[in-house]
């Protein structure tokens, strides 16, 4: 090859590279910070942890060890599978967990809440609740569908709230377990999809996220069916996944605990709110520690030491596992470990329960 065509060569390269940086999208431009500042990455938790909100869905049949193995190096001590499922599928992963790991996991109950109203139906749902929990459940979680896909008998949308379903909440009082309830989703997937909603990027590369006020509701009457159902129930405990949506307006969702005392929250999946609000998160949590619960949500045990970081150090200025959930970054809220404690496993032992307390400190 001659000089002329290599020079050739060489520019159309330095044009095609530096045409393709200007062209870069906003979903792919994220840029290394250059900031320099002490911290590190933090793998282990500093105290033991109870996980909430784990999902293991092939837990019936499941080699659990693993998993086990995982969640020894994060120092996890218990995971709660709110994936249990019901009946002859519920009662698989009890014994799975019984013959391996007695006390590593629990399971919780679920339901599924299509077809409200139809004949026999809710007596049926009580009774086989009732027998899950005789059978290993240690509590009920309640997906988002509640609200927002689930039809009742005549095909309408099945309400947070609806007076058919009662007996279920007061069932799970009665029987001492607590309930771990999603629902809706952030408030922003409802908001206009345009340059002004912070999860743009999110929405952008995952449209089918997109709510509307007709799909299925609005994002308000979904959240105040929620907050209804726990008033109408002050004998039942419930958890409130991701922390209600409210994890962006801790005011607000102080305001929310003071008037639902038997409503705790989970902090699955909201820590990137958290970690942009240090020092009014930090007070937050000293003022409710014995409200919240540590909860993960997917078993991704990579992305676990970014909890962890956000709340035991004081670190400043550092990355989210995720951008497309968070584009900022992230500040160390550096809890007392009293704080710690109870949110990794105190508030759970006290609440679910059958938990092996001698698994952590005391």
């Amino acid at each position: 090859m001659n000089f002329k065509k290599i020079s050739i060569l060489c520019l159309t390269l330095f044009v095609t590279y530096n045409s393709n940086a200007q062209d870069v999208s906003f979903e792919d431009y994220n840029p290394t910070s250059t900031l320099v500042v002490p911290g590190k990455i933090i793998k282990k938790s500093k105290f033991p942890f109870i996980d909430v909100h784990g999902h293991q869905y092939r837990m019936p049949t499941q080699n659990l060890t693993p998993v086990i193995a995982a969640m020894d190096t994060l120092n996890m001590g218990i995971m709660v599978n709110l994936s249990g499922r019901t009946g002859e599928d519920l009662q698989k992963s009890v014994k799975n967990i019984a013959d391996h790991y007695p006390n590593r996991f629990v399971v919780f109950a679920n339901i599924n809440f299509n077809e409200a109203g139809a004949e026999g139906w809710i007596e049926k749902k009580v009774t086989q609740l009732k027998e899950d929990v005789k059978n290993g459940a240690r509590g009920l979680k309640v997906y988002k569908s509640l609200g927002m896909y689930n039809k009742d008998v005549n095909g309408n949308r099945l309400a947070i709230d609806d007076e058919r379903l009662d007996p279920i909440w007061d069932a799970c009082g009665d029987l001492g377990i607590p309930v771990l309830i999603h629902s809706a989703d952030p408030k922003s997937f409802w908001d206009e999809f345009d340059i002004d909603n912070e999860r743009w990027l999110e929405l952008k590369t995952h449209p089918r996220r997109k709510r509307s006020a007709k799909d299925p509701a609005p994002w308000e009457q979904i959240i105040a069916e929620q907050h209804k159902m726990f008033k109408e129930h002050p004998k039942t405990t419930f958890i409130n996944a991701h922390m209600g949506w409210y994890a962006n307006n801790l005011n607000k969702l102080g305001e929310l605990l003071d008037e639902i005392p038997n409503m705790n929250v989970g902090i699955g999946a909201i820590i990137a709110e958290l970690g942009r609000q240090p020092r009014y998160a930090k007070a937050f949590f000293i003022k409710y520690q014995d409200r919240i619960l540590f909860g993960k949500d997917s078993w991704k045990p990579e992305e676990f030491p970014t909890y962890f970081r956000v709340l035991e150090t004081n670190d400043e200025y550092f990355p989210y596992h995720k951008k497309y959930h968070a584009y900022w970054a992230m500040y160390g809220l550096d809890l007392p470990d009293e704080v710690l404690k109870k949110v990794y496993y105190k508030n759970a032992l006290r609440i679910v329960p059958g938990l092996d307390k001698n698994l952590f400190p005391n």
